[in-house]
């Protein structure tokens, strides 16, 4: 079986939860994805998404440059280990509901993957593409 290990993103941006939503907003831009893992060091202790900025700053008609990423992120952060089976990673995806989840070892952000990554595996395919139907109908229905 392949782990998570063999297929997360190595190469990645991270938001410290001082930074300002308008700084998390500007690092989705460039490496074209929804969400940030928000880490103090290289301890995840947040993720913000594009949907936490909009919903709790913009709607809100707050400044984004004066509001901080600890003001809107997620704190309750699914991660998996280097060693989760991608199968298992694909069922934590449909799961809760997400497309990316931070790999960890003790606290520390090692990578990110992402349901893109788990797309790309042949052999996990229908898994991929379950977890990812599982989050599109129930974001259906966010309000």
């Amino acid at each position: 079986m392949k782990s998570v290990k063999e297929i997360m993103t190595k190469t990645i941006k991270v938001c410290a939860p001082h930074d300002t939503v308008t700084s998390a907003a500007k690092i989705m831009r460039d490496i074209e994805c929804g969400s940030v893992p928000v880490c103090e060091g290289k301890k995840v202790v947040g993720i913000i998404t594009d949907r936490d900025i909009v919903i709790q700053a913009v709607a809100e008609g707050k400044d984004t440059n004066s509001v901080h990423c600890h003001d809107c992120m997620t704190t309750d952060v699914v991660t998996c280990s280097p060693n989760t089976d991608i199968h298992e990673c694909a069922q934590m995806m449909a799961q809760y509901q997400i497309r990316r989840i931070p790999v960890t070892e003790n606290g520390d952000i090692l990578g990110v993957v992402a349901i893109g990554d788990l797309a790309k595996e042949n052999i996990y395919l229908n898994e991929a593409g379950y977890a990812l139907s599982e989050i599109s109908e129930h974001s259906r229905f966010d309000h």
